[in-house]
Formats: structure tokens, sequence, C-alpha cells
């Protein structure tokens, strides 16, 4: 019995042994064993990824702004009319639009004509009521035109022509929403999204007949006179001024000294294209309406890059174009703003040009 015990006491010490001795075996083995590298990405051909998709270029050019595209845009052109009295200050969505008009309204008040096609903003506003010259320069593009309410000629047109209006106190309300941060009539807003749908309800056209604008091309030189400060005087209570940067080649603009921003992006409102041009300007009625001639011809300055040229403007195909000699001037790609100033004292009188301009400004309301 004692013999059994100690043959198995032994048979545990060499099974014991044997497992140590495969346990070490083991251990070296791996130690042994080369490292695997992980490859580390190459910097080199990231770059290259980067530099390849910088230079993709853009197959199509948006209709306004001459700035390219990756899908062609078929979409009919929108025209908001925007309010821009004071307590309707900072807008939204300006800074979306591909083109802009400035023209008077009543009293000593003016109007924005936003055009919208290449963006989509999810807000624009504060949306405000129509003029009969305003419809002038939104057919002009074949748009749908989105307003609240207007002059009475203004809706008596709207219906004998069958425009293509989106109103929101008699055909398209729920196009529109009323925000609680501003009082009424400066309170009214929408988007583009929203316009869309409303058009389409109404059963308006959802492709244009979208007009043809000139473009130079990027590296053209610009020539003309230096004009880095514009400032445009409406009334002694309310100017504008564009301020040339020449590192982004854009003008900023200002109202009343005070930087133009958009409400959504806190953004200075610029422009590449400046075109102010004057014409007949006639008050109809003691509310200070006004018949305001965007159809014919006359005078008028364009700015680009820093620099100033002295045009005609004329309404051709339903766009007010400059010309110089009767051949139209091209525009750089880019956003246009056209601010439209009565003929009477006329661009000497109402336009200043030059560099570091400076004058007092009246704190009244606008």
């Amino acid at each position: 019995m004692d013999n059994q015990l100690e043959r198995v006491d032994k048979l545990k010490r060499w099974w014991f042994l044997g497992l140590t001795m495969l346990l070490l075996f083991f251990v070296v083995a791996c130690s042994n064993n080369e490292p695997v590298d992980i490859e580390a990405p190459d910097e080199a051909n990231e770059e290259e990824i980067e530099e390849v998709e910088e230079d993709v270029e853009a197959p199509f050019t948006a209709s306004l702004t001459g700035l390219g595209v990756q899908q062609e845009i078929t979409d009919r052109i929108i025209a908001v009319m925007i309010n821009n009295q004071g307590s309707a200050r900072p807008q939204s969505g300006l800074d979306q639009a591909d083109m802009i008009y400035e023209i008077l309204a009543e009293g000593e008040i003016t109007r924005l004509v936003a055009f919208f096609q290449s963006q989509s903003p999810d807000v624009i506003g504060p949306v405000r009521s129509l003029r009969p010259y305003l419809i002038d320069l939104a057919t002009g593009f074949d748009a749908v035109f989105a307003h609240a309410g207007g002059s009475p000629e203004a809706l008596s047109r709207v219906q004998t022509e069958g425009l293509a209006s989106l109103d929101e106190i008699y055909n398209a309300g729920n196009s529109f929403y009323r925000v609680d941060f501003r009082r009424a009539p400066h309170n009214l807003y929408t988007s583009l999204e929203r316009l869309r749908a409303g058009a389409e309800g109404r059963g308006f056209r959802q492709e244009g007949e979208i007009p043809t604008l000139l473009f130079k091309d990027t590296e053209e030189e610009m020539t003309g006179t230096e004009a880095t400060n514009i400032r445009i005087d409406y009334h002694s209570l309310y100017h504008v001024a564009y301020e040339y940067d020449e590192s982004t080649q854009l003008y900023t603009r200002t109202v009343r000294d005070e930087p133009h921003i958009d409400m959504e992006t806190n953004e200075v409102l610029t422009t590449t294209n400046l075109l102010v041009i004057e014409t007949h300007h006639r008050v109809l009625d003691d509310v200070g309406r006004r018949a305001i001639d965007v159809m014919s011809e006359g005078k008028g300055y364009l700015f680009q890059r820093g620099k100033m040229q002295e045009v005609d403007w004329k309404r051709i195909d339903g766009v007010i174009r400059p010309l110089i000699n009767g051949r139209e001037v091209g525009l750089y790609p880019g956003v246009t703003w056209v601010n439209v100033i009565p003929d009477s004292p006329g661009l000497t009188e109402r336009v200043q040009i030059g560099n570091g301009i400076e004058q007092e400004d009246s704190d009244s309301n606008d």
C-alpha cells in the first residue's frame, strides 16, 4: 500500500514539473515573436485626397450669381418683400439671397426685394406688403412673389393679371408664421421651403423662365475710379453705406452707420456687385405711396472690387442691366445689390464716393 502511494506521489510531481516546463516554453516562444506594426495613416495620401476634393469643379452655374453649383437649378425664382424699418432689423435670410433690390416705399422708408434661387434659408423675414413697382421687379425675373397684402393698385394687378402671388392675408396664410419677439407688422416670417410648398399648392409653375445674366471671369481685372467707400442718402434720417474689403473682394453693408447683419448668423451682409441707379419717383397720395419707374432706363454707378464705373441702366429681358456705350457690363460671380434712388436730386447729390467717408447721422427712427 505504501509503495502504491509513493508511486502516485512521484507521478504527481512529474506531472507538475512537465506542466511547468510547458508553460515556460510558451512564455519564451511568445517573447521571441516580432511585434505587429499597425500602419499609421499616410499623411501624404490624406493631403492628396483633400486636394482632389478641393479641385472638383462645380459642373453647373447658379443663374443669378454666376457661382458654381453641384446640381442644375431650374427652380422658379422666389421674390420676398422684406420689411426694412428700424424695428424690423436685423432681418433674416438676406445673407442667402442671390440678388437684392432696395427701393423706397412710403415716406423715406425703403423696402427690400430679395430674390432666392440657389440657396434655401430656413428663416426669411420680416415679410411686408406689395407695391406695383415691386411687382414690376419680380415679374421681370418670372418670380413667384411673397408678401402680406399691398396697396390697392398692387392687389388689383395681382387679380387682373393672374400673377403668381403668395399673400399671407388673402391666399397663402399657411406659408407664413408670426413670431412673438417682435410686434406686428414686423413679426411675419417664412422659409423658402414653405414658399415653394405654397406655390405648388396654388398650382404655380415650379420651373421658371430664368433670365440670362452676363458674368465676368473671376480673373478679369476691374477698371474704373477708386471707390472703396460708398454712402447713399435716401433721406437726412436714413442712409446706407458700403465699404470695400480687399481681402475678400466684397463690400460690407452698413445702415445708419451700424453694420447690417443677418439675425440668424449675426454676420454682416456683403455684396460682390453694387449697382446704384437713379430713376423717376412720383408721390401719388397723402399716404406717401409712390410710382417708381423701373421699366425704362437711366443713369447709374456700378461698383466692383473697390472701383466705380459710370453706367447707363436699361431694363432688358425683364432685368435692369448696366451698360457702357450700349454694351452690357458683366457682373463678377457673387451676390448683387441694386439700390434704386430718386433722379431728383439724383446720383451726384445722393451718392458719396471715396475713402473714409464720415458724416453725422440723426438718431431719429427711420
